[in-house]
């Protein structure tokens, strides 16, 4: 019998790791002894009370149920132009320069699809987000990986991506876009202006687009950094942002756009044919949230501080190394020797312990030596989860 095959596009990509270890966290919960999950970055925690009422009063209006903008919702746009202008010092056209998004992570493969052709090449960091590699590839361009070593600070070693460049070149082979993340996911390191300024130049000097993905910059930092605020940027950069972890709105699915008006409308050519604008109740719950001030920070930082002293403790009696000044929902540590690899030292922790703690290998093998605690969870469950790891585990030899 004849049967339908899928498209060579997905060759090489597997299921979402998070979606396949959460079948198998289901199925060890049904034995009985429930996991605790560290893993994953989704916010415990609810939205302010005056987006729940935003978005409660927005969704009794009777006009308020339609077919919406392509483009985004004025509201919402001149919102995200009024919050990058207040906390990143960035001027933003809301008309032209802003594209309200279903989520961040959409965004990243909208980019790959409108910029890359079969064989472009990407330039993704090793360890990063792997919806970067994923998109790539969906769009038929190909990955190519740049290591972000502790020699380097852990940012990109440019002078060396330069001869990468040269030699594709001469090979006749186009890179065309590079991904950058600072504050970085999952490493935590935070964005310096110098860095940025040497990325918008080498950008620039190479012909690549740059696209830096930057939801977290208000998440245990005080010093929220746009990429659009380093001059220059707009010309060779777009900026995506979320209400995800600022906000405590991840399932609502709201993120953003900021680029050069062309660059909007070169998107918008690809994302019109794909979905259509979000529930205007949303956007305008969503612009109520980017307007709440400093207060809503400090008082989320503070929770999260308080919680990173305990996976700070989590992670220390595995044997694991911390390097201090991270950003970010996440704790980033450097395994003992005596483990194999973070995916063994995990499995250990979860078969043993009932405790699930990400492998920095799912980042690219440059993670392969760590691993990765969420700090998405209260202070008692990562009291329980402490506990249970030194009732439990049996050996750090994994």
């Amino acid at each position: 019998m004849k049967t339908c095959t899928t498209a060579q596009r997905l060759e090489g990509i597997g299921e979402y790791y998070f979606s396949k270890k959460l079948r198998e966290i289901a199925e060890m919960d049904l034995l009985g002894d429930k996991v605790i999950n560290l893993g994953i970055g989704s916010p415990d925690l609810p939205p302010h009370p005056e987006v729940l009422q935003a978005l409660q009063e927005a969704s009794a209006r009777p006009d308020a149920h339609a077919y919406q903008s392509y483009k985004g919702s004025p509201i919402l746009r001149r919102a995200v132009a009024d919050w990058y202008a207040r906390w990143y010092h960035v001027s933003l056209d809301p008309d032209r320069q802003v594209l309200p998004l279903i989520g961040s992570k959409e965004g990243i493969l909208h980019i790959c699809m409108t910029y890359l052709d079969p064989g472009d090449l990407a330039l993704v960091p090793n360890p990063g987000y792997p919806t970067y590699r994923s998109a790539v590839r969906l769009a038929n361009g190909e990955v190519l990986e740049y290591r972000l070593e502790t020699a380097n600070d852990g940012y990109p070693d440019l002078n060396a991506l330069e001869h990468v460049c040269a030699e594709h070149t001469r090979h006749g082979r186009k890179v065309k876009l590079m991904f950058v993340n600072y504050p970085h996911m999952p490493t935590g390191r935070l964005p310096q202006r110098h860095t940025m300024e040497r990325l918008v130049d080498f950008a620039r000097q190479q012909g690549i687009l740059l696209v830096h993905d930057n939801p977290y910059s208000f998440i245990l930092n005080d010093q929220p950094m746009s990429l659009l605020s380093v001059t220059g940027a707009m010309d060779v950069a777009m900026e995506l942002n979320s209400l995800s972890k600022s906000h405590n709105m991840a399932g609502w699915r709201v993120g953003m756009l900021c680029a050069a008006g062309e660059r909007i409308d070169e998107v918008l050519r690809f994302k019109s044919n794909m979905d259509s604008g979000m529930f205007l109740p949303v956007q305008l719950a969503a612009a109520k949230a980017l307007s709440l001030g400093l207060e809503w920070h400090q008082e989320l930082n503070h929770t999260y501080a308080n919680r990173r002293q305990e996976a700070t403790a989590i992670l220390e009696g595995l044997g694991c190394t911390i390097a201090p000044g991270q950003a970010g929902m996440f704790l980033w540590a450097k395994i003992p020797e005596t483990a194999v690899d973070g995916y063994a030292l995990s499995d250990v922790v979860l078969q043993q312990a009932r405790v699930f703690i990400t492998p920095g290998g799912i980042f690219g093998d440059a993670g392969d030596n760590y691993l990765r605690v969420s700090l998405c969870s209260p202070v008692d469950t990562l009291l329980a989860a402490k506990q249970r790891i030194q009732k439990n585990l049996k050996t750090l030899n994994a």
